[in-house]
């Protein structure tokens, strides 16, 4: 959602799921090249920019004490600074985040949150639309910035700056489930063993969940093992999802830890969501966006 009232912009931050992930190579640089289907749920963190002398940062929600407190490592005032550099903006801008999305969670929230602050203060800041290459700077501050920004199911590739939109997908009901521990990317990349996976596109639309969970049988998440060994809770999430009557398939999302569960219909997920709720693990029942 994005909108305007009273002088402020509010857009969405929809939370990211990588149906699969494969790691396809290693630059000379260090950073790993990634082919992966990205999509984006109907649930989401929400950004809302208003006028401000200065750039002040303000979050509610369910997970907003997770947040950094550094200013330096908080995604959305790194990514309200570069848009200022980039377009000569010398306004601020009061920025509230309703932090509804588990951090560090393989879900892309800080990198959709970013995303979401540059749609919204090139509104605000009324910077001409083509001026200022979003993506360009979001990849600097992250690799799923660009995908974010783009907010669409597509495979991304290279280090997040290749996006293909992907064919139509159905619109599958899906559970995630976090286990209330926090991956770092970095840490998840450096703990994984192994060899390089191929490609995995595809171009035909999957014509229902059933179909969807066919194609991604033989597509998997490979940084699930290093989650696995850095957290081996990550293990039993999988399984109890995958346990649950009604699920499709299940896989870890990004580098973790959540993970989720394709499943045929909205009741069925939410049984499954309640089977599996208890006080350290998150759950909630989303949709893919259309």
């Amino acid at each position: 959602m994005t909108g305007s009232d009273s002088g402020g912009v509010t857009v969405d931050a929809p939370a990211k799921v990588n149906l699969y992930l494969h790691v396809v190579g290693r630059r000379a640089d260090g950073y790993h090249l990634l082919d992966t289907l990205m999509v984006f749920m109907e649930l989401a963190d929400r950004v809302t920019v208003s006028p401000a002398d200065n750039l002040v940062l303000e979050a509610d929600g369910p997970f907003a004490r997770r947040l950094p407190q550094n200013a330096d490592d908080n995604l959305i005032i790194r990514a309200a600074h570069s848009l200022a550099a980039a377009a000569g903006a010398r306004s601020g801008a009061h920025i509230k985040l309703t932090k509804n999305l588990p951090v560090s969670a393989g879900l892309g929230s800080g990198s959709s949150d970013a995303a979401a602050t540059f749609k919204a203060l090139a509104q605000l800041w009324r910077i001409p639309e083509g001026s200022v290459d979003l993506a360009e700077i979001g990849l600097m501050l992250g690799a799923d910035i660009p995908g974010c920004i783009h907010a669409r199911s597509a495979f991304i590739g290279g280090v997040g700056e290749r996006i293909e939109d992907a064919p139509p997908l159905p619109a599958a009901d899906i559970l995630l489930v976090n286990p209330g521990v926090q991956l770092a990317t970095k840490s998840v990349f450096g703990a994984r063993q192994g060899g390089f996976s191929p490609e995995a596109k595809f171009v035909k639309a999957p014509a229902d969940v059933r179909a969807l969970a066919a194609l991604l049988q033989d597509r998997e998440n490979d940084l699930t093992g290093a989650a696995m060994r850095l957290s081996p809770v990550v293990r039993d999430v999988l399984d109890a999802i995958e346990g649950e009557p009604g699920c499709r398939l299940a896989r870890m999302s990004g580098s973790g830890a959540t993970c989720f569960g394709l499943f045929d219909d909205r009741e069925t997920a939410e049984r499954a969501a309640e089977a599996l709720r208890r006080a350290d693990w998150w759950c909630a029942v989303t949709r893919i966006r259309g």
